[in-house]
């Protein structure tokens, strides 16, 4: 009869975690690894700017976090600092913390918003040709139809 030792069966549980991982990850051109969650913001962040930090959890821009969705879809539910724009797209969180343009692409669907920046304070949501498609004036929450949302302005 065969008895596997506890070493071993540690081993091979460390190995079944860790190809859990790699899988959860894509390498890109330059062979660095790229977590899922950094892809899905690529795919909708059309200047696709340098991530200043990722981890499985979160990417992190200069001026924007991304995070995936809490399972709730209500915007009241969504939390979202003070001076902060929120939204889920496609089952992605963004935090917009920078006033600055900010170019997205493939933004689809319905889904919740928190404007929490300084009271009065105007978010802008822009249609390809760059005219204002809706406004959002700080406190508001709701839910926006983000197709088609081409560019937004925190502020």
């Amino acid at each position: 009869m065969n008895i596997i030792k506890p070493a071993a069966l540690l081993l091979a549980a460390s190995a079944l975690v860790a190809g859990s991982t790699v899988a959860a990850t894509a390498a890109d051109p330059a062979g660095t690894r790229v977590t899922a969650l950094q892809q899905a913001a690529e795919e909708v962040l059309a200047d696709k700017p340098k991530p200043l930090h990722v981890t499985a959890d979160a990417v992190k821009y200069e001026g924007l976090t991304v995070t995936e969705a809490p399972r709730t879809k209500a915007a009241r539910d969504l939390a979202c600092g003070y001076g902060h724009l929120c939204m889920i797209v496609n089952g992605t969180k963004f935090d917009f913390y920078k006033c600055q343009t900010w170019n997205v692409t493939n933004w689809t669907g319905n889904g919740p918003f928190t404007n929490n920046q300084t009271p009065g304070t105007v978010a802008k949501f822009f249609n390809k040709d760059g005219s204002v498609r809706w406004t959002s004036t700080a406190y508001q929450a709701g839910t926006a139809t983000w197709d088609p949302i081409w560019s937004l302005r925190p502020c």
